[in-house]
């Protein structure tokens, strides 16, 4: 698509253009400008001189009308006139009326441009495709005599020890293998090289009975001695004292 129209600053270089064209006697004096600049358009586009531009976006576009707005104003003020009197004149003045105080024998017709881009389309904003789940992957085999790719699977057997395999095994695969590990990790718990989980699947919880078993067995050497009283301890001089008083108490009725 493309687009009508003038930026402000090709704006203010046309009618420049169109003012040295014409008999154009320059600013009254020094408080005049001889060619507007962007701040005295858009104080022109406030006070209703100039009509609003159109917007796309962010960027504002100028027209004809604009361009024949600016230069009735800038010859008005070369002959004397004051901005409340041109206002007067000119505000919401019909094109042809602008075009004979311009002194325009044809009104420039701004260049096409292509319009700005369309926006991107928000891909957060769309339903989300179809989910579609990725085919499995065959597990790796190794045929006989075939080099290895240098890629290995890792099978953890309990107490932080990982086989590790260069072909990728199956669950019957992971089951044999870890049962036919348990002998090896039951020796490297005997030697002191790991400590395997207490229901790994690799010993199948029997080292942990094992401890358990031991544990209740033996007696805690964290407990204190008995306290003695007399050379009887606590407990048995206790049991001694209540027998003496309830046999005081038998003598005494």
């Amino acid at each position: 698509m493309t687009a009508t129209g003038w930026t402000l600053d090709e704006l203010i270089g046309e009618v420049a253009a169109q003012l040295d064209s014409t008999p154009y006697a320059g600013a009254p004096n020094g408080r005049v400008r001889d060619v507007p600049d962007a701040r005295a358009v858009r104080w022109y586009t406030t006070i209703g001189l100039v009509d609003r531009p159109q917007m796309r976006g962010r960027t504002a576009f100028y027209g004809p009308r604009h361009l024949l707005q600016l230069m009735a104003i800038k010859l008005r003020q070369s002959q004397g006139f004051k901005i409340a009197e041109i206002q007067a004149e000119l505000a919401q003045a019909p094109d042809d009326v602008l075009q004979r105080i311009a002194e325009l024998p044809a009104t420039p017709v701004p260049p096409a441009k292509p319009s700005a881009p369309s926006p991107e389309v928000r891909f957060w904003a769309e339903p989300p495709a179809e989910y579609v789940r990725p085919a499995p992957v065959p597990p790796r085999r190794l045929e006989s005599g075939a080099a290895t790719s240098g890629l290995l699977s890792g099978v953890p057997l309990g107490g932080g020890v990982v086989l590790l395999l260069p072909a990728t095994p199956t669950v019957d695969d992971l089951a044999a293998v870890r049962s036919a590990a348990r002998e090896l990790m039951e020796t490297l718990a005997a030697r002191g090289l790991v400590v395997p989980d207490d229901d790994g699947p690799a010993t199948g919880g029997r080292q942990a009975d094992a401890r358990r078993r031991v544990h209740r067995d033996e007696p805690d050497e964290r407990q204190p001695e008995p306290v003695t009283h007399g050379g009887v301890a606590t407990g048995e001089a206790t049991d001694h004292m209540a027998n003496e008083t309830t046999k005081g108490r038998g003598k005494a009725r």
